[in-house]
């Protein structure tokens, strides 16, 4: 499945597929797949700069754009991830995706939200909603789903760039290129964001989901 799941990837949004790490389980994880691994420095401070890594390798030369899905998003929506990528195409430094808000999430420090002007540009992002006085102004507020497409020049200026004040006080990577003046294109993902595993507590809700579309698919 995993196999198919790649091919489709590729065929759909990819050139290649990499599974870049600092983390020797990680790699033994996905050693017995058909996927390439990528050992990077461990020393990145977040996981754009590890991608800005192997984008900056020889073999990556003639990647215009570059796709980045979170380890935390096992079952990212693939339309959404292609729609994230044409941003870029349509001139925008940076694609990504926000998803319908749950109110579960509204105060769970986990689930990251993203507010997305008239325009579709991300005007900010946080934890929780009393974070910034940005929530207080006129947009669409959404779940931030941790993919990102880049543009090549967009890429290793975001990781070239030290994080700032705001980004070291949320831990949110994604505010560095607000900071640098960078247009973020959200691309609006009209259903309930599938689960992702930014916690212990998230394991089973991602399992109950794998079984359940395992089951479907059979």
């Amino acid at each position: 499945m995993r196999h198919v799941a790649r091919r489709a990837l590729e065929s759909a949004i990819a050139c290649r597929v990499v599974v870049a790490t600092d983390h020797p389980s990680v790699a033994e994880a996905v050693t017995p797949l058909p996927i390439d691994v990528i050992f990077t420095d461990p020393a990145h401070r977040c996981g754009t700069e590890r991608v800005a890594e192997v984008a900056a390798r020889p073999e990556f030369s003639g990647a215009e754009i570059v796709l980045n899905i979170q380890g935390d998003e096992p079952f990212f929506p693939v339309e959404a991830a292609r729609d994230a990528v044409h941003e870029v195409e349509a001139g925008r430094h940076v694609g990504t995706v926000g998803a319908q808000l749950e109110p579960a999430d509204l105060l769970d420090p986990d689930r990251v939200k993203v507010v997305v002007g008239g325009d579709g540009v991300a005007r900010c992002f946080a934890r929780s909603l009393s974070a910034s006085a940005a929530w207080h102004g006129e947009g669409d507020v959404r779940r931030h789903l941790g993919i990102y497409a880049y543009s090549r020049s967009a890429l290793a200026r975001w990781a070239a760039a030290p994080p700032g004040v705001e980004e070291r006080a949320e831990g949110l990577e994604q505010l560095r290129p607000l900071q640098l003046g960078m247009s973020v294109g959200v691309v609006r993902y009209d259903a309930p964001a599938p689960p992702a595993v930014d916690t212990i507590d998230d394991l089973s809700a991602a399992e109950r989901y794998m079984t359940l579309s395992i089951q479907r698919v059979g």
